[in-house]
């Protein structure tokens, strides 16, 4: 199985399933001598971790990380930083029901064709929870990254989304409820709604914002490595992303050029930022910004019809536990994604200048 490697100097190997004795990671290329605070690092994977409230998944994991190699004394030694995370919660027979069948819009179906064999428990490797070896390594890049402020909310739940900029939002609001949306009474609505969808037994998608504060000018590179286009990558590699969007976005298509070009301020700084912080795939120092849309979860806790591996139709119903919205849980996900992207170009920028 290819692919399970991102980024290209600070580069994170992950390995495990949902179901299997546990998930784990290899950093290589982060530089020595990083102070890391190793509480911090726990409680971004509590952010992220099921079980934390009532409108997500009820597994119950600690997500614990243990720490193998390459920190010494809390400082980073420059060689590769091995860790795991151990499953202690799996209910495997939840999932024996459609060892035989696919859920809509699920990997099961292209897994299968493509390895000729799954692990039908949980998804196996398909599974969000890998998910948990990308927020470890993202928790280490901020703190490599100390001066660039990365943070991501929800935007949007359904067809409930926020109206305003995130420039007219209090961002320091975004963990003081369970939604993760900055707008107190916007979160309490989506929150409602959530619960809503999941007594029905049904899912919801939504949408996640991240803004990233203290660029400085000159990440990214031409052509094929632009910054805007690895955090695409970054965030449509994040399991349920359906869209990615970045400055104006697919409204700048609607506009002028004489509206959509940002003026310049004499000190280099523009006086609008329709470009996202982002001009000729490099960073000019405003803020960059982008959205990422999330589907609603696959599997459907009320019946539906599907056929099996033998192609016939057959009556399915998901059991177990799982999020009938995920993008309360993807924001420290999406965060740690555009962490790692900015660290890579970062690094790339001491190297090549």
């Amino acid at each position: 199985m290819a692919g399970n490697s991102f980024g290209k100097l600070f580069r994170l190997t992950t390995y495990g399933e949902s179901h299997g004795p546990a998930l784990g990671g290899v950093i290589d290329g982060c530089p020595s001598g990083i102070v890391l605070d190793l509480q911090f690092i726990q409680a971004e994977l509590n952010r992220r971790k099921p079980g934390q409230s009532a409108i997500v998944t009820q597994r119950k994991e600690p997500d614990t990380v243990k720490f193998h190699s390459g920190i010494f004394e809390g400082k980073t030694t420059g060689t590769s930083i091995g860790f795991v995370i151990e499953n202690t919660n799996q209910k495997s027979q939840d999932y024996t029901h459609i060892k035989d069948s696919y859920r809509p819009s699920h990997a099961d179906y292209t897994y299968d064709q493509k390895y000729g064999f799954r692990d039908y428990r949980g998804g196996g490797r398909s599974s969000a929870r890998e998910t948990a070896c990308r927020v470890v390594a993202g928790a280490i890049a901020k703190q490599m990254l100390q001066h660039i402020e990365i943070t991501a909310y929800v935007s949007a739940v359904g067809s409930m989304a926020l109206d305003k900029p995130y420039t007219d939002l209090d961002l320091t609001k975004v963990e003081s409820n369970i939604v993760r949306c900055p707008d107190q009474a916007m979160a309490s609505k989506m929150e409602s709604y959530i619960k809503d969808v999941r007594s029905k037994g049904d899912t919801v998608g939504g949408v996640v914002s991240c803004v990233l504060k203290n660029v400085p000018a000159g990440l990214g590179e031409p052509v094929f490595d632009k910054l805007h286009a690895e955090l695409g990558k970054a965030m449509l590699s994040i399991n349920a992303v359906k869209g990615f969007e970045y400055g104006s976005g697919f409204h700048g298509s609607t506009m002028y050029g004489s509206e959509h070009n940002d003026a310049f301020n004499t000190d280099g700084t523009t006086k609008t930022n329709f470009s996202g912080g982002i001009q000729g795939g490099i960073s000019n120092g405003m803020d960059i910004y982008f959205n990422v849309a999330f589907k609603p979860v696959a599997t459907l806790i009320q019946k539906y019809e599907t056929i099996n591996s033998k192609g016939e139709v057959v009556q399915a119903q998901g059991k177990g536990r799982h999020d009938p919205c995920v993008v309360p849980r993807a924001v420290p996900i999406v965060e740690a994604m555009a962490a790692l992207v900015l660290a890579d170009f970062y690094l790339m920028n001491k190297l090549y200048r």
